[in-house]
């Protein structure tokens, strides 16, 4: 293969360059009623329910399309949407609402058998009760704030997990939560579909990035592979020297040249070891439809290098990475990636490592970087290479992307498995930029502080399990990684400007009941 083949078979078959998903994913309106106020309201409602599916899709505030579906008033005609809507893989969801009374029971096959993300609308067609015209009619007809609770009740009894969303259809704030919701709903479709490819295994002794592979393949579908890397160095070996060339030229072209007192040549030597990976691990991970890869700097086999910038160019083409065999924050920085595929103007998701303290008064804040693997989706400003000494791996100096990230608000979340269940572990956090240049730290960085304050949200994150790799985006939001936990089945605990470590401890013994 050519370095330019593998790229547009990846990009027309996988769709990971540009974090497509490969589906044009859709959700599904779904109106409820019944036909006991007769066929002119069954027309009003049908009405009704087109144009704020036209609504939401010209309000151009929503990442995928809205596709109406006709009025649903019976059992058999809510099995058989349902079902439909289970079988179609461009659907990633139905969203719910109940124009008029629709009697719950007529909900409860469709729902039992509905395998896919879940909303219930709360909204009605009118803003304003129209209070000089109102009479019986309307009301009989325009009873959302009755049919919804007939429909919600069904839903809480029957235990399924669903997102409520309340507010006028028009509501640009709406929009918006129902827009977040299909970020959420589109990670729940994904999430089954991630393969990881780990090269080696955890890091001797380390014991939060172990972890129970079945219970996370119930959990949450993922499959996690292991393959000796031995096997990827035959890849490596195999990729020609014109391609090997071509893709150096490219990152000389792309990224500015750090020699820093180097010889030209040997520097490109050390990239083109980098180039070589590159090339050859997304040949391998393609072949065998891999999203996500873990490696180990204590398990290289015949590799000249620990790879660096190649993983980090493969993180930006939207594969997922873990460190030292991580492979929980491996899946969760692809599914974050994924989710964060469609929000406009996406400031970027990585993998990330919690590395040093600034403890001084109003400065505080957590120093993030890894030894090499920081994806440039993040970088603000230009990115660079440099070639620098790895302490550990026991290889030839690896070339690495170097840049500082982004600043603003954004979420860094840590998957754990505490033996008996699953906890996601979520903090909102504010990156900004460092005070000082760093000119002798070869890595890329970025710098946050943990909402509510570095005391607070390190203590929480301690007590609650949090690991020291994190998978962090600009691009979600603490609710939305909250809901699809919640789809999950597995706990969620927040960190964030709220949190109290009086009440924190609180709730984590009530969950360790609850999860039980």
């Amino acid at each position: 293969y050519r370095y330019c083949e593998i790229c547009r078979r990846i990009q027309n078959k996988k769709g990971l360059i540009g974090m497509k998903t490969g589906k044009n994913y859709k959700f599904w309106f779904a109106t409820g009623s019944q036909d006991l106020y007769g066929d002119e309201c069954l027309r009003n409602v049908a009405e009704h329910s087109k144009k704020i599916v036209d609504g939401l899709n010209q309000s151009g505030l929503l990442p995928y399309e809205v596709v109406w579906k006709p009025t649903l008033i019976t059992n058999a005609v809510i099995r058989k949407t349902f079902n439909e809507a289970n079988a179609d893989e461009e659907c990633a969801g139905v969203i719910t609402w109940m124009h008029t009374f629709s009697p719950a029971k007529s909900w409860i096959l469709g729902l039992q058998e509905y395998r896919k993300p879940l909303m219930h609308f709360h909204t009605q067609f009118n803003e304003e009760i129209p209070y000089d015209t109102i009479d019986m009619d309307f009301m009989n007809e325009n009873q959302s704030a009755h049919g919804d609770r007939e429909y919600g009740h069904i839903v809480s009894r029957m235990g399924i997990e669903r997102k409520i969303v309340v507010g006028h259809w028009q509501n640009p704030e709406v929009i918006k939560q129902i827009a977040q919701w299909m970020v959420t709903a589109v990670g729940i479709m994904e999430s089954s579909h991630i393969r990881v490819c780990r090269f080696g295994d955890n890091m001797n002794n380390v014991a939060v990035t172990e972890g129970d592979k079945v219970e996370a393949q119930i959990q949450f579908g993922w499959e996690i592979d292991h393959y000796n890397v031995n096997d990827l160095v035959e890849y490596v070996n195999a990729v020609s020297a014109g391609d090997v060339s071509a893709l150096t030229d490219e990152y000389y072209s792309k990224y500015q040249i750090l020699l820093e007192g180097r010889d030209e040549a040997e520097f490109r030597r050390h990239v083109e070891v980098q180039a070589a990976i590159e090339i050859g691990m997304e040949k391998f991970l393609e072949e065998r439809d891999y999203h996500a890869i873990v490696t180990h700097f204590g398990m290289l086999g015949g590799l000249k290098q620990l790879p660096g910038l190649a993983i980090q160019r493969l993180m930006e083409k939207g594969y997922g990475f873990g460190g030292e065999g991580d492979w929980k924050t491996a899946a969760m920085v692809r599914l974050m990636k994924i989710m964060a595929s469609n929000v406009k103007d996406a400031k970027g998701t990585s993998f990330m490592e919690d590395y040093t303290y600034n403890f001084v008064a109003g400065k505080e804040g957590i120093l993030q970087a890894h030894m090499l693997e920081v994806c440039p989706t993040v970088a603000d400003g230009p990115i660079s290479i440099k070639v620098c000494p790895l302490s550990m791996g026991n290889r030839e100096d690896p070339a690495r992307l170097v840049f500082t990230s982004k600043t603003g608000p954004a979420v860094a979340t840590s998957l754990i498995d505490l033996g008996n269940r699953f906890r996601l572990i979520i903090n909102a956090v504010e990156c900004k930029k460092v005070e000082k240049p760093m000119p002798k730290l070869p890595v890329a960085t970025a710098f946050w502080t943990p909402e509510p304050s570095l005391a607070v949200g390190a203590e929480a994150w301690i007590l609650a399990g949090g690991a020291h790799h994190t998978a962090f985006s600009y691009d979600l939001t603490v609710d939305q990684m909250v809901d699809w936990a919640d789809a999950m089945g597995i706990e969620a605990v927040v960190i964030d400007k709220n949190t109290n470590i009086r009440s924190l401890k609180n709730e984590l013994r009530w969950n360790a009941i609850a999860y039980r």
